[in-house]
């Protein structure tokens, strides 16, 4: 109603025709009713998830009366009015037994009917006062029952009545309380549900018994008295899952496993009502089902979460969000597309794009993969494979597909953590900390991640170095594009990832990273089994899968290619499951910058084969000595490395040893040349090494070559007492 309509008298047994108030018509107040739920729809329309965003009271979607089962509305008939569908608004034979009844103060039923009721809930004016409505309300809502009775139809009464009423507590409709109480839709109560239903109207917050009671008066009554055993345990389960939902928050559809829950939660409120996002509801399903099958299969392993997300190549639109495992985690709240974990491996492509990028490295160099250690200056590094074993010398190609850690180590001595990590905060992932603060594990995936950002990166891979964030929803245009790699070795890290011949050594030819159709993938597994990933693109989609635990418990030999791998290719399948087989066998084409020539190794450390190039840096005979490994570069002290000195070490022993990667140059530190020329020319990882005497304050060191030019240079500090050595010279000396 839009406003009371005021009656200053009026006879209560009188029944007399009263001039039309202004009111709502049915759909005007169908209209205006809104639901305590926000929907998340998929991209066609389809209601993928519903979430809860007011929490004055607990409403559902409007039902329609046809959808609402008949023992429901015969048992409200029933218990609240048996004339309705003969009086028009007030049941006078009811008002005179109360008013009677209330004569000889003898207990009787009330005699408001349905009509009566709902004009109750439509009125503010009308809502009680207290336990009872007072004699201006009972007189006006008398009026409004009347009216209503002449501008609606019965059908319409019953309907609002039964999406209006409040049934217990916060729950407030019919759909409300079906789906809480019942866990089922209106439209499938049974008469014993019914009769708990209508039994609720009377005395939302009465005690199970008492419920109980008065349902087991109207199953009698309906010739159901057999109904009547175990009403009272019925009732206390139906009020244990209104507490339950209460304290969580949660409808039914919010708890169902590997829905949209995640994704709801961060586009839905109580301004945003109806979103209708990216997602595919048919792909969204199939993701969550793949997933909890997998985790199930899983389970004696210990492992109990998993997330997903597949991202469209052009547009960036998220096609599938799964946040978890739904009723198999303990942690199911947490959202694992978001959740920061750590990336293993899966860093690796970009440390070799960026390094066949700048033309340190091709595809087709050799690399040893043999113990290394590494000194940081906080201790030595020792980095090793996964399986403990070392490969000798690989190929780059060999050594990325097969995902070998101590090639990646050397190639990011080489590019140094600094230069890696501003890469990877152009590609989005969002790194906490500095370069300096994750040294050399970066290339192993020592930083944390999120899954969301980390399959958006290999998105950027697919798009041959083209950027751009993710979409989640229709309404929002596409980000902006920036150009983040560089095309041709995005190109040809994408060839390296699909080759299943140069995975081989670690994975073999056959195992879950196999397609049907063309993709380029790469799995990772952090340190201790805390997380393994499976990230991979073919031509139209890139599909992000992490396993793990959330509570970062270790998984039980659990890797990336037996854990998320299997998903990760199920999904795939599933997406291009209509190809034409001209589509399955589609490659990305070249593009310009790249060649590809035929390649053998002189001592056969790998098949002759063809080999992808940087336009340029083609070569067609492969050894150890013709490999130019990199740049001239300044290998230690780091840029913005902090030093200390201790004053209980004797100053002569407190030297550093300044180290670079040059076939020919010498040091410079702060003016003051400190190495002579370095006569390795033609040596392969030729090195130039220092010793110095650390000095306290803000220092530079530079790297030039035989011409005086200016190769590489970082800025360091050294902190702490100035020291003076007791004897031996002041000047730092070459070390050979």
């Amino acid at each position: 109603m839009q406003r009371s309509c005021v009656v200053l008298s009026c006879l209560l047994l009188t029944a007399m025709p009263v001039s039309s108030c202004a009111m709502d018509n049915f759909q005007q107040v169908k209209n205006r009713y809104i639901s305590s739920d926000a929907q998340l729809l998929d991209r066609q329309g389809v209601l993928l998830q519903t979430l809860r965003v007011d929490f004055k009271e607990r409403k559902g979607e409007w039902i329609k009366l046809a959808d609402i089962s008949p023992a429901m509305q015969t048992a409200l008939i029933l218990t609240e009015d048996k004339r309705f569908y003969e009086h028009s608004g007030v049941d006078w034979s009811a008002v005179a037994a109360a008013a009677w009844g209330n004569l000889w103060n003898s207990k009787t039923r009330g005699a408001s009917t349905l009509t009566m009721q709902l004009a109750g809930l439509l009125e503010a004016d009308l809502k009680r006062d207290g336990a009872r409505r007072n004699l201006w309300q009972k007189l006006n809502q008398t009026v409004i029952a009347q009216a209503l009775e002449r501008e609606w139809r019965k059908d319409q009464i019953l309907e609002a009545y039964l999406n209006m009423v409040p049934f217990r507590g916060e729950l407030s409709g019919i759909y409300a309380m079906s789906r809480t109480l019942f866990e089922k839709h209106p439209s499938g109560l049974d008469q014993v549900e019914a009769a708990i239903a209508v039994s609720l109207i009377r005395a939302p917050n009465a005690a199970p018994a008492v419920v109980a009671e008065r349902a087991c008066r109207l199953l009698q009554e309906q010739k159901l008295p057999q109904y009547c055993l175990n009403l009272e345990g019925q009732i206390r389960i139906a009020f244990s899952r209104n507490s339950a939902s209460y304290q969580s928050g949660l409808s039914r559809s919010d708890r169902q496993p590997g829905a949209a829950l995640h994704l709801a939660r961060q586009l839905l409120s109580d301004k945003e009502r109806s979103v209708r996002s990216t997602l595919s509801a048919a792909l969204q399903r199939y993701a969550r089902d793949t997933l909890v099958h997998q985790l199930a299969a899983l389970k004696d392993r210990n492992v109990e979460d998993g997330a997903v997300v597949v991202l469209d190549n052009a547009s960036g639109d998220v096609l599938a969000w799964i946040g978890s495992s739904g009723a198999l985690s303990d942690a199911r709240e947490v959202d694992g597309v978001t959740a920061l974990r750590q990336a293993g491996s899966t860093l690796k492509p970009f440390l070799y794009e960026m390094a066949i990028e700048k033309k340190y490295i091709t595809a087709a160099s050799l690399i040893d993969d043999s113990p290394l250690s590494i000194n940081t200056g906080y201790g030595l590094y020792i980095p090793q494979n996964y399986d403990k074993h070392f490969k000798g010398v690989v190929s780059a190609r060999t050594a990325l597909a097969s995902s070998l850690n101590i090639p990646a180590v050397k190639m990011l001595v080489d590019l140094q953590p600094e230069s890696f990590f501003q890469r990877l905060q152009a590609l989005g992932l969002g790194l906490k900390e500095s370069g300096g603060f994750y040294g050399y594990s970066l290339a192993l995936g020592g930083a944390d991640v999120s899954l969301l950002s980390l399959t958006n990166a290999y998105r950027t891979l697919a798009n041959l170095g083209n950027y751009s964030n993710v979409r989640t929803r229709m309404d929002k245009p596409l980000a902006p594009v920036s150009k983040v790699l560089q095309a041709p070795a995005a190109f040809i890290v994408g060839d390296m990832l699909s080759d299943r011949q140069a995975r081989a050594i670690t994975f073999g030819m056959e195992n879950a990273l196999s397609a049907k159709v063309w993709a380029a993938v790469k799995t990772g597994t952090s340190k201790d089994m805390r997380d393994n990933w499976c990230i991979g693109y073919t031509s139209r989609y890139t599909v992000g899968v992490w396993v793990g635990n959330a509570s970062g418990a270790p998984m039980w030999d659990v890797s990336g290619v037996t854990g998320a791998a299997p998903v990760w290719q199920d999904i795939v399948r599933y997406l291009h499951r209509n190809d034409t087989p001209v589509q399955k066998r589609y490659r990305p084409a070249p593009p310009p910058g790249v060649e590809q020539t035929q390649i053998s190794y002189s001592n056969q450390q790998e098949a002759s084969r063809k080999e992808w190039f940087l336009t340029g840096t083609a070569q067609s005979r492969m050894t150890v000595g013709n490999q130019s490994w990199g740049t001239p570069k300044i290998l230690y002290p780091f840029a913005g490395e902090v030093m200390a000195l201790d004053p209980d070490i004797p100053p002569p022993n407190q030297r550093v040893k300044l180290r670079a990667s040059v076939d020919t140059g010498f040091l410079i530190m702060d003016g003051e040349i400190i190495s002579a020329p370095a006569k390795t020319k033609g040596k392969p990882e030729a090195e130039q090494s220092a010793l110095w005497f650390p000095v306290p304050g803000k220092h530079k060191l530079s790297l030039l070559n035989e011409k005086g030019e200016l190769l590489d240079q970082v800025a360091f500090e050294v902190r702490g007492a100035v020291l003076a050595p007791k004897k031996g010279p002041q000047r730092p000396h070459a070390v050979k």
